[in-house]
């Protein structure tokens, strides 16, 4: 009998899987190396990532891919390029609003966009967002998800985004410009138009700017109360001639040292402080946010099926860790924390303690498309 050059020994197929598990090889090299081709379906309810994606042959275009700033790991997006073919073109945006009035305004060109928690229901009732075929989403399972921060994406029993992560809002300060140290929001605000005058910042986005000011009163975090709202315009109208700028993409202004001081996200202020230890995250003591971003398809989505596909293999926990360890942002799946490095597990900007995110709340729908906010907002921005 001739031996067969081309079948390979159990040591390496071993070899092989460990590679591909780890990400050192792409799953079509892992495939035509060991030759398990047809026999994904088979092994992918045993290996996470090979299960099998049908429609990876057929898929081709380009996918219009709405998020955050600084919240993807890029070679996880040329990964997907490469295995598919399809071309991933990314667009920025800073706010919910500024999503929702783009969607609204019709003829996107989205594919996949990344709503927050508490705006979920409003793209549901306003008929912008698809229901999604779990079936085409393998690498979903809801049983591993931290259901506290995923239940928004199911409405009626119908699936319409799945969980990509979640974190806090608090605000950054840099330790060796700043020697008060701040703590409170009433902190922030009052620096803002003191000592740091010139050297803060706050989104371009009404939840967390409105948000923050409500606090600095004691205020919930989502009122729309006229009185309570009327008391935090005051406060950013005043505070407004004092800030360096108003933008949800504030880091480079951090790092440039051209600002001091900023509302930050979780993600952000992990990735500030990786190259500037300075940088101190806190978490105000009278509360302020915490929310989940979701993954979902926006209504006549013109790639749909690399939507999905784009989606399902963001969501592979391999996968998935290295987007945690690119954007600082904490997964919502058991799966994935199991494969994020220790250092970031232990990271309390990351996975603060119970007692600090006990104040914080989650975002309230009725804000999103309260016309008072959005006056407010509008209001500030111009004065």
């Amino acid at each position: 009998m001739t031996k067969d050059k081309n079948l390979i020994t159990p040591q390496q197929f071993i070899d092989e899987l460990r590679r591909y598990q780890k990400g050192s090889v792409s799953r079509r090299h892992f495939l035509g190396v060991t030759g398990l081709g047809l026999a994904t379906a088979v092994l992918g309810t045993a290996v996470p990532g090979l299960r099998p994606r049908k429609a990876y042959a057929a898929l081709a275009g380009t996918v219009n891919f709405t998020t955050w700033p600084s919240y993807f790991a890029q070679e996880n997006i040329d990964q997907f390029a490469k295995d598919t073919g399809v071309k991933i073109n990314i667009a920025v945006f800073g706010s919910n609003e500024e999503m929702l009035a783009k969607l609204q305004a019709g003829s996107t060109g989205w594919d996949v966009f990344v709503p927050t928690n508490y705006a979920i229901s409003t793209y549901k009732d306003l008929d912008l967002v698809e229901e999604l075929d779990l079936t085409k989403l393998p690498n979903y399972d809801p049983s591993t998800q931290e259901q506290r921060f995923t239940a928004e994406g199911v409405i009626d029993g119908k699936t319409y985004a799945v969980p990509k992560d979640w974190g806090t809002t608090g605000f950054v300060y840099n330790s060796k410009s700043m020697p008060q140290k701040p703590a409170s929001w009433k902190e922030f605000w009052d620096l803002s138009m003191s000592e740091a005058t010139g050297r803060s910042m706050v989104h371009d986005y009404q939840l967390t700017t409105i948000g923050n000011a409500l606090k600095y009163y004691g205020y919930s975090f989502n009122s729309n109360d006229e009185k309570e709202l009327a008391d935090a315009e005051k406060l950013l109208i005043a505070a407004k001639p004092h800030l360096f700028g108003i933008n949800s993409d504030y880091k480079p202004s951090l790092i440039s040292g051209d600002a001091w001081m900023s509302v930050c996200w979780t993600g952000d202020a992990t990735q500030l402080q990786r190259d500037m230890p300075e940088m101190l995250y806190v978490l105000a003591k009278e509360g302020g946010e915490i929310w989940s971003d979701f993954y979902a398809i926006p209504k006549g989505a013109p790639n749909i099926e690399a939507a999905y596909a784009l989606i399902d293999f963001l969501l592979t926990p391999e996968i998935n860790a290295k987007e945690v360890v690119a954007h600082g942002y904490p997964s919502t799946d058991s799966r994935t924390n199991k494969l994020v490095p220790k250092d970031m597990l232990d990271n309390p900007i990351l996975y603060p303690a119970a007692e600090a995110l006990s104040p914080l709340e989650f975002g309230a729908a009725a804000t999103l498309t309260n016309p008072l906010r959005a006056e407010i907002m509008a209001r500030f921005k111009s004065a």
